[in-house]
């Protein structure tokens, strides 16, 4: 069993969807961000950086946070989605990086300047759609050559990516523009374990379909 700590955003859905890819027993405990329940002591146990999504596995007494590193534990505990040797490890490991230190930061720059306090910095506006357009760019050339995001098989770098690019409407972008996303989007888009966890606390939000 997981206890399984989340919020409806982007890394919170990363770890939805993996725990319904793996099928493993996990219980969601919500941690309502806007309240700023991540800063509870007790969470804080869990989280050290008091950021969702976090877990605790009771089978081996391990607690994690950051959802690169849940989604590799979660890969590594179940044997699912793991590359068949170094070289495929090694490019999954290379766009999971990719989406932490680059797409997932950048566009959640673009939501706190553009869909939250529009108007407040033309720079910053600027600066991040700008930046977001470039990324888009990077991942539409990727699956230009490449069916999923590290190679042709779905994996955790697709599992991270995705949620993000599902806030493309937050960011202003029209995926039409860019149809290798647009086709890598659509198919990962009706998995089941994405219709399972895209909603995941429940709030009735749909997955956006361009």
């Amino acid at each position: 069993m997981i206890d399984f700590y989340s919020w409806s955003t982007p890394n919170g859905r990363k770890i939805s969807i993996m725990l319904e890819e793996t099928k493993l027993d996990y219980k969601l405990i919500p941690i309502n961000i806007i309240k700023d329940e991540q800063f509870d002591k007790n969470f804080l146990e869990i989280s050290p950086n008091n950021k969702i999504p976090a877990i605790y596995d009771y089978d081996t007494k391990i607690s994690m946070m950051e959802s690169g590193s849940i989604l590799m534990y979660l890969s590594e505990k179940t044997g699912i989605f793991m590359p068949n040797d170094d070289k495929s490890r090694w490019k999954r490991d290379e766009w999971l990086m990719f989406q932490m230190a680059s797409l997932g930061p950048m566009l959640g720059q673009v939501h706190h300047f553009v869909k939250f306090n529009s108007g407040k910095s033309t720079y910053a506006e600027e600066r991040y759609s700008a930046e977001a357009l470039r990324i888009y760019g990077v991942l539409n050339t990727r699956l230009g050559i490449s069916q999923y995001v590290a190679g042709n098989d779905y994996g955790i770098a697709d599992i991270s990516i995705w949620p993000w690019i599902a806030r493309f409407e937050w960011q202003n972008i029209d995926l039409n523009k860019f149809p290798n996303i647009l086709r890598w989007y659509k198919e990962i888009a009706s998995r089941d374990a994405v219709l399972k966890g895209y909603d995941m606390p429940s709030m009735g939000a749909a997955i956006p379909i361009p």
